[in-house]
C-alpha cells in the first residue's frame, strides 16, 4: 500500500515538474517589461492545450503567474519614473497597451453552462488595462502640451479633449461586460464591482472636465437589467458622482 502511495506521489511530482519545464515564465524578475509580456502572453494564448488549466488565483502552483501578469507595478515603474523622458514613456505605454489587447484573449473561455472558467482572472486583466490607460492617455496629453507653443490654442484643446473622450469611451467598454452578468460567479461579481469603484473613481478624479453624459445614460440602461445588488450599488454610486459633476458644469 505504501509503495502504491509513493508511486502516485512520484507521478504527480513528475507531472508538475514536466509542466513547469513546458511553460517558462520569468518569475525570478521583480518587474516584467514589454518584451517579457509579449513572450508570456504568447505562451498563455497559444502554448496551452485546450483541456489544460491556465494559471489561476485558485491554484497555488500557478497563482504567482497571474499575479505577476496583472501587477500594475510592471508598467508603473517606468511610466511614473520622473527621470525618464516623456516621449520614451509614451512609447513604452503604447507598447504595454498593445500587449494588453492580446492579454484580453487569454481568459475568455466558458464552460457548457456559458460561465466564465476564469472570471476573476479575466476581470483582473481588464482592470490592469484600465489602470494602464489612465497613465497612457495622461502621458499622451502631457506630450501634446509639451510640444505646443500655445497650450490654449483651439486645435491643441481639441486634441486634449478628444483624447479624454476616447479614454472615457474605452472605460465604458468595461461596463459593456455587464451584458454577460450571468457568466460571472458571485466572487466574480464582487471583483467586477470593485473595479468600478476603484478605476472609475480614478478616471473622474483625473479627468473631472470630461463629458460623462453617455456613461450616465449607459448606467441608467444597465440599472434596469442588472440583478447583482453588489454591482448595482457600485453603478449607482458612480452615477451620483457623475451627475454631480455634470450639474456643476452647467
Amino acid at each position: 500500500m505504501k509503495k502504491f502511495i509513493y508511486s502516485i506521489v512520484f507521478i504527480l511530482t513528475a507531472i508538475i515538474s514536466c509542466n513547469q519545464e513546458k511553460h517558462q515564465f520569468p518569475l525570478d524578475k521583480r518587474y516584467w517589461d514589454v518584451e517579457d509580456y509579449k513572450k508570456v502572453v504568447l505562451e498563455l494564448n497559444y502554448g496551452y492545450e485546450v483541456d489544460e488549466q491556465l494559471p489561476s488565483f485558485s491554484n497555488p502552483s500557478t497563482r504567482l503567474i497571474i499575479e505577476k501578469l496583472t501587477d500594475h507595478r510592471n508598467y508603473e515603474i517606468v511610466l511614473y519614473d520622473k527621470e525618464l523622458g516623456l516621449k520614451y514613456k509614451n512609447n513604452v505605454a503604447e507598447s504595454f497597451f498593445n500587449v494588453w489587447k492580446d492579454m484580453q484573449k487569454i481568459y475568455q473561455g466558458r464552460n457548457v453552462q456559458d460561465k466564465y472558467l476564469y472570471d476573476e482572472e479575466l476581470l483582473k486583466v481588464w482592470q490592469f488595462g484600465l489602470g494602464l490607460q489612465l497613465v497612457y492617455f495622461k502621458l499622451g496629453n502631457d506630450e501634446i502640451l509639451a510640444n505646443s507653443l500655445d497650450p490654449s490654442d483651439r486645435k491643441v484643446q481639441f486634441h486634449l479633449k478628444n483624447n479624454i473622450e476616447t479614454l472615457i469611451d474605452n472605460f465604458s467598454l468595461y461596463l459593456n461586460e455587464l451584458n454577460n452578468e450571468n457568466a460571472y460567479s458571485e466572487e466574480g461579481k464582487r471583483v467586477y464591482s470593485e473595479g468600478i469603484s476603484i478605476y472609475f473613481n480614478k478616471l473622474v478624479e483625473m479627468n473631472p472636465e470630461g463629458d460623462y453624459s453617455k456613461t450616465i445614460q449607459k448606467i441608467d440602461l444597465l440599472e434596469k437589467k442588472i440583478e447583482s445588488n453588489t454591482i448595482k450599488n457600485s453603478l449607482l454610486t458612480l452615477k451620483d458622482k457623475l451627475v454631480s459633476i455634470e450639474n456643476n458644469d452647467q
